[in-house]
Parts: structure tokens; sequence; C-alpha cells
């Protein structure tokens, strides 16, 4: 019966008038053709909880289920743990008398989680992926792609005579890249123990056994952060965007780091639309020199033929 559902549910086309306009009315267990009325099919199955909850805490209250797997945690958040709260189950608190018995199960549960050196290695490289992650503001998704990374990393035996840190630094770079999320050498190793350097050798090695394909970075992709930093509206943004893509078509940005073609758009939308930022303000916060802004504003003003003056 799951399999006619989820084929009933495949079906994009109506058998009577073959319109693509489904419509699946779950109230009612039934699609139906929105052209000509056609039925067809009924009586499917809810595969949803067969409880409503109208807040958090109630949602709470009636799941029956954990979390869902993640990769962010050593043992993927499939083993139990004992909170640190003295309280049972129903809330009320563990009598005086039990509280040391309850430590001692806390310690023990901590210490079993993590079976031996290799789970140990995991457990904290992945502690230190996520106190990176968090301190550059990294949304979830990078983090699990960032975990996926350094775990094939530890299957294919890559961790021997590298640094943790350097490895864990790497996997956060190439994810930040895969998710379109990109961040700088430079603010990796600033949050990471290890060098700019350093960070850059274990990502090629790591790119090159791994075999991972990933596209040079565009300075579309700084845009907007850089813009939310320095307060700059919507407009701006899009002029900036606009400025990018005309010097990619004519090949301006070849050769020439992201993030200072990405800061002298900016700064010349900024210019053009009357949201002036200084060169120091834009260069602070994208990671660059004055310097390199000038030269960057320059070529594409030259190369664009934009009348813009400082």
């Amino acid at each position: 019966m799951q399999n006619d559902v989820s084929d009933t549910e495949k079906q994009n086309k109506c058998p009577e008038c073959g319109s693509e306009n489904l419509i699946g009315d779950y109230e009612r267990a039934e699609v139906v053709c929105a052209n000509c009325g056609l039925v067809i099919d009924e009586n499917l199955v809810d595969m949803g909880p067969e409880w409503r909850a109208f807040d958090h805490e109630q949602r709470d209250k009636r799941t029956r289920v954990g979390a869902p797997i993640t990769y962010t945690i050593h043992d993927k958040g499939l083993s139990t743990m004992i909170d640190w709260r003295n309280k049972d189950i129903y809330g009320r608190d563990i009598p005086a008398r039990n509280r040391a018995q309850w430590y001692r199960l806390r310690k023990w549960q901590r210490k079993i989680r993590i079976s031996g050196a290799t789970e140990r290695n995991l457990a904290f490289a992945l502690s230190e992926l996520d106190r990176d992650s968090s301190r550059l503001g990294l949304p979830r998704s990078v983090r699990e792609a960032a975990s996926v990374v350094y775990r094939s990393a530890v299957e294919n035996k890559l961790i021997r005579g590298r640094s943790i840190e350097g490895v864990v630094a790497a996997s956060l770079y190439a994810a930040c890249r895969r998710c379109n999320v990109p961040r700088t050498l430079d603010e990796i190793a600033e949050v990471s123990r290890v060098s700019k350097k350093e960070v850059g050798r274990t990502y090629r090695f790591l790119t090159r056994e791994l075999n991972i394909k990933l596209p040079p970075t565009s300075p579309v992709d700084y845009v907007p952060r850089f813009a939310s930093e320095l307060g700059l509206s919507g407009e701006v943004q899009s002029r900036a965007i606009e400025i990018i893509e005309k010097a990619m078509e004519k090949g301006l940005t070849s050769g020439r780091g992201p993030t200072g073609v990405a800061a002298a758009a900016l700064y010349i939308a900024s210019v053009l639309l009357g949201e002036r930022k200084t060169q120091r303000d834009v260069a602070d916060i994208a990671g660059v020199t004055e310097v390199t802004i000038r030269n960057r504003y320059k070529e594409l003003t030259e190369q664009l033929e934009m009348g813009v003056t400082l």
C-alpha cells in the first residue's frame, strides 16, 4: 500500500486531461486534478504524527522520537546522556541522598561514550570544529558538511602526521566553499590555532586525496556578507553584483583575489548610489589593504568605462 501511495504521489500528470497541475488534499486524503477536477487517488496514508501540538513545549512533551542523526557528534547523536540538572523525567527534584550516585553515573556515562583512541580523537576534533564554526558564525549545514569531510579523512587514514587542528580548519574551509558560504584562509586561520600556510597546505592535500572538486570562489559570494557588515542597502549589493558580473565577462577578475574585487565593486556601488564608505572601512571588513582596493577600483572603472570620481 505504501508503494502505491508513493507511486501516486510521484505521478505528475492527470490521466484524463494530461494536466500537470495536481493538488494534494491531505485533509480528505485525495490527489485531485486542478484542471478537470478528477480525483486521481484517494485514501492516502498520512505519514505524520497522529497528535497535534500548538507550541514548542507541547511538541516536546508529545514527541516520542529523538533528535535526527548528526555528523557533528562523534557517535552521531545516537548514544544516551544523563542531564546535568538534578531532576527526574517528571521534573521532580532528585532527593539529596541520591545525588552522589547520579554524579557517579554521569561521570561513567561520559567515559563509556568514548570507547577508544579513534573515538577520542574524533570527539576532540568535532568539538574543535564546533568551536571554530561558532566563532565564524557558520550555519548548521556547513558544520555538517565539514564533519563529513573530516570523517572521510579519518576513514582514509589521512590524519596521521598532521595536527588535528590543521585538518579541522582545512575541512571547514572546504565545507564553506562547497556550501557557498565563503570564508578566506585568513579568517579560518584566525579562529583556529594554525597558520594560514598550514591550512592551505592541508586543504590542498585533502582535496587531492579525497578527490574533492570545488570551483574557484566567486567575488559575488562575498558581496552580501561585506555589504551587511558595512550597513549598505540591497540596492548597493545588487549594483556591486552587476559590476562584478560585467568584470567577469571581460575577464578582469582572472588572477585577482575575490575579496579584493568584491570590496572594490562594493566601494564603487556605494559611491554611485550615494552611500559612500571610506576605503579604510571597506578594507577592514574585507581583510585587504587600501592599496588593493584602489588598484581594483582603477581597473574596474577604466575597463568598464564608469565615470566615478573619488
